[in-house]
C-alpha cells in the first residue's frame, strides 16, 4: 500500500528540491555585503516620505475591477473564434452561434457606454 506513494513523496521531494536548492546555493557561493544601503527600503529611488499603510482611492479599484471585467469578457470571444468555424460547417447552427455573441458582444458595448458616460472611467 505505501509502495503507491513512493512517486508523490518522490514528486515532493524533487520539487522541495528545486526551490530550496538555487537558494541556498545563492547564499552559500554568493557574496553577502551588506550595508547600510542594501538594507534600506527601496521607494523609487528616493526616500519614503508617507505612510506605506496609506488608503488608496476608491476610483482606483473601481478601474481595477472594470478592467478585470471586460477583459474576462473578451476573454469569452477567444474559444468561440476558435471553433466558429466549424459551426459555418456545420451549417443551421452557425447564424445561431452568430447572433449569440453578437447580442453578447452589444450587451458589453451597452455597459462599457454606460459606465463611460457615468463618469466610472474619469480619473479627476
Amino acid at each position: 500500500m505505501l509502495e503507491n506513494y513512493l512517486p508523490v513523496l518522490l514528486f515532493v521531494l524533487v520539487g522541495l528540491a528545486f526551490g530550496v536548492v538555487p537558494f541556498a546555493l545563492g547564499r552559500v557561493l554568493g557574496p553577502h555585503r551588506p550595508d547600510g544601503e542594501k538594507l534600506s527600503a527601496y521607494e523609487c529611488g528616493f526616500e519614503a516620505f508617507e505612510d506605506a499603510r496609506m488608503k488608496f482611492d476608491v476610483r482606483y479599484y473601481l478601474i481595477a475591477i472594470l478592467f478585470i471585467l471586460f477583459d474576462l469578457e473578451i476573454a469569452f470571444l477567444f474559444p468561440w473564434a476558435t471553433v466558429f468555424q466549424e459551426f459555418i460547417a456545420a451549417g443551421a447552427a452557425a447564424w445561431f452561434v452568430f447572433g449569440s455573441v453578437m447580442t453578447f458582444l452589444a450587451i458589453l458595448i451597452i455597459g462599457y457606454i454606460a459606465e463611460w458616460k457615468n463618469g466610472a472611467l474619469d480619473w479627476e
